[in-house]
């Protein structure tokens, strides 16, 4: 078995900031053969000060980036060279200025950093927080379907028809995929936040991504037509291959359910630094007034109750969640020739530079899915 070597963060920090330090001194030499004077190598230091502190956690390797900067610049880039002394004309209040911004810009940085992640932390959280909300306020409706109609059809003394026990069979088998659909958003979520809001990504072929969540869509609606339209290069994205599918699939099923489609379009192709996913439909699309709030679960959860199964946005609110855990966007319109159109965007590090000729995979099929 393949076995992963992890280098430990304080080991990492440190040959980070070697390196970035070893880097700042051979700047300053060979700047210093061609041009004259050093009063520019204190600036460089700071720089170097800044960047090991944007990159490493903590404040101890940039506090000791600063010291380290300051005595290297009086022992080798201040006359006498390759000596240390600071009692020079001039040279303490230098260095001290020099040590204090040096400090200040390593403080300032870390703080800064440390705002961004808890700022981050706190979206997820809130997240999190409404997909809950809305869950356990609605996953109580086709429960209590369930038990009611299960209950109808046991106790029945005769007085049911046979097309009366199909109806209510029917109604709890559409139940029952409701919440096998609600259980999979969750442990999309659950994965999401398993290890403080972090997703583990590995390189993925989008074409890949999308003839999975095809085929599994096509199991579940088998009437409705896919068209999947492959990019044209080869495309390698970081992503977390189960949630992008879990995206695809709440999209597609939304469409048919809430839409009234009958054929999906999925596109994939490059825009600029990212991979951009698009999922169109030829259905009803959305309600104007809903476009600005179609990702947002409690203001769909707040519209009404005269659908017990279309009245929150759970399955767009995770989509939401999935694509912002990655760094990327998505966003909903209507397309002028009917339906609708779902993007979503993540960030692209290009890998490999082949291409494939643009394809099209047709599926069939129908059922029910997430919601507008």
């Amino acid at each position: 078995m393949k076995q992963e070597f992890r280098v430990s963060r304080p080991v990492r920090d440190a040959a980070l900031t070697a390196a970035l330090l070893s880097a700042a001194t051979l700047l300053c030499s060979l700047m210093m053969r061609v041009a004259e004077g050093e009063s520019y190598v204190g600036f460089v230091y700071v720089l170097a000060v800044v960047f090991v502190s944007r990159w490493t956690e903590g404040y101890v390797w940039g506090i000791l980036a600063s010291f380290f900067g300051v005595v290297c610049v009086n022992y080798v880039f201040t006359f006498p060279y390759w000596e240390i002394n600071f009692l020079m004309t001039g040279y303490p209040l230098t260095f001290v200025t020099l040590l204090a911004v040096s400090v200040v810009v390593s403080t300032m940085t870390t703080q800064i950093k440390r705002q961004e992640r808890e700022r981050l932390q706190g979206e997820r959280e809130a997240i999190r927080a409404d997909l809950l909300r809305a869950m356990s306020h609605d996953i109580r409706t086709p429960l209590t379907s369930i038990v009611g109609n299960t209950a109808a059809v046991l106790e029945d003394t005769g007085t049911l028809s046979e097309e009366q026990k199909r109806a209510l069979l029917r109604d709890v088998n559409e139940d029952a995929q409701w919440l096998i659909r609600m259980v999979e958003n969750i442990l999309s979520v659950t994965r999401m936040h398993g290890g403080e809001g972090e997703i583990v990504k590995d390189y993925e072929a989008p074409e890949e991504i999308i003839d999975a969540a095809a085929r599994k869509f096509a199991k579940r609606f088998p009437h409705t037509e896919v068209l999947l339209e492959a990019p044209e290069e080869v495309l390698m994205v970081p992503m977390d291959a189960m949630l992008i599918q879990q995206v695809l699939l709440n999209l597609m099923e939304n469409a048919v359910i809430h839409g009234g489609a009958s054929r999906i379009r999925i596109h994939v192709g490059r825009e600029g630094s990212t991979a951009c996913f698009a999922v169109s439909d030829n259905g009803c699309g959305l309600p104007p007034e809903r476009l600005a709030t179609a990702f947002d679960a409690l203001a769909t959860a707040h519209r009404g109750r005269s659908d017990r199964k279309k009245n929150m946005g759970i399955g767009l609110s995770v989509c939401r969640g999935i694509i912002k855990a990655h760094g990327g966007t998505v966003t909903a319109e209507n397309r002028p020739e009917g339906g609708a159109c779902f993007r979503f965007a993540l960030p692209l590090q290009e890998d490999g530079n082949g291409r494939n000729d643009e394809g099209e995979t047709r599926y069939e099929a129908e059922g029910q899915g997430a919601d507008y």
